[in-house]
């Protein structure tokens, strides 16, 4: 299904002006029948003008920006009006949206309610037709994730897109709202689980037999980028553009949560402990030359070694040492 845009039809406020004129002259002609006594050939035509001059009437199509109207005419697609204007067209036209009262968690389905500016979906009876070419964001639901190593994460994102071709979006999908929702699901799930949550060594990312550091948490805009290709390929037949995707929420599942949260804790300290070891060691290798370039003291390897012994355990220790003081030799 092509897109045809209907670019002569926009005289509407011309036929408005030619109704009015043949209203006015239906009255008119019935209140001149009447006073003459019931003159049938100006009573007569009046009465059927008024009765049907709603019937072409129906033809009268106003746009606002950003709007577009999808027009068939006895299950034939004739094109679709873009633009702001008054237009004309057939009056037996219908104009078609099936997702025209769909409503999901994106700009254009929520309205502000309430003064604290809270979001809520608008619940009013939408009865037009028309499409929206402006840029919407969906923001769907948490999806619950395997990783790449099989821990579950819980991941959000948000999908910014548009209507660039109005009849595949009303003819080659029957809601392309729910396809859109659907595919960003789907998407979301086949690329999330290439990734580890977290930098893991031995995982390939990119499909090329190569290791890489790919992660959810560090790789968050080239994960984005992804998902948005693919959602991009599977709703190219609904004439739909995605412009951006967004990672808008990430975290590890709550039954696994507390446990990666210990594990991050143990890497940390083992971290910190490294650090500590690695400045005892080179205080000590300080303190011993210091002791030796200075001949203050004479030290054979068995009183070095205890010496780094009592230096490295109050170096390294998680408290403040208690120190001995020893009045007797050395010796």
């Amino acid at each position: 299904m092509t897109e045809k845009t209907l670019t002569n039809k926009k005289h509407g406020m011309l036929i408005l002006l030619l109704f009015l004129l043949l209203f006015a002259a239906a009255i008119a002609a019935i209140i001149l029948g009447a006073v003459k006594g019931g003159t049938l050939w100006l009573l007569i035509p009046g009465i059927v003008v008024l009765c049907i001059i709603w019937v072409p009437m129906m033809g009268l199509k106003v746009l606002k920006p950003q709007e577009a109207l999808v027009l068939t005419l006895f299950g034939k697609y004739i094109g679709t009006l873009k633009g702001e204007g008054y237009y004309y067209v057939n009056p037996f036209c219908s104009a078609v949206n099936p997702a025209a009262k769909t409503k999901l968690s994106q700009s254009g389905d929520v309205k502000t309610s309430g003064g604290d500016g809270s979001a809520a979906l608008d619940s009013s009876d939408t009865t037009g037709k028309k499409l929206s070419l402006k840029i919407m964001t969906l923001s769907n639901n948490r999806q619950k994730i395997n990783d790449c190593l099989g821990n579950p994460v819980e991941i959000g994102i948000a999908v910014t897109w548009r209507i660039v071709d109005t009849a595949k979006a009303v003819f080659n999908v029957d809601n392309y709202k729910e396809f859109l929702s659907l595919q960003c699901d789907s998407s979301l799930r086949n690329i999330v689980r290439l990734y580890p949550y977290d930098v893991a060594p031995n995982v390939d990312t990119t499909g090329d037999g190569i290791a890489d550091d790919g992660s959810l948490r560090g790789s968050s805009e080239l994960v984005a980028a992804r998902i948005r290709d693919e959602i991009q390929n599977r709703v190219a037949e609904a004439g739909i553009e995605i412009i951006e995707a967004r990672i808008t929420y990430l975290a590890y599942a709550t039954e696994i949560a507390a446990v990666m949260l210990q594990r991050q804790q143990a890497s940390a300290i083992i971290d910190a402990r490294k650090m500590i070891v690695d400045g005892a060691v080179g205080m000590v290798e300080m303190a011993l030359e210091r002791l030796s370039q200075s001949g203050m003291v004479t030290l054979d390897e068995e009183r070095k070694a205890a010496m780094v012994s009592n230096l490295l355990v109050v170096l390294c220790g998680n408290h403040d040492a208690q120190p001995v003081v020893n009045s007797g030799s050395l010796y």
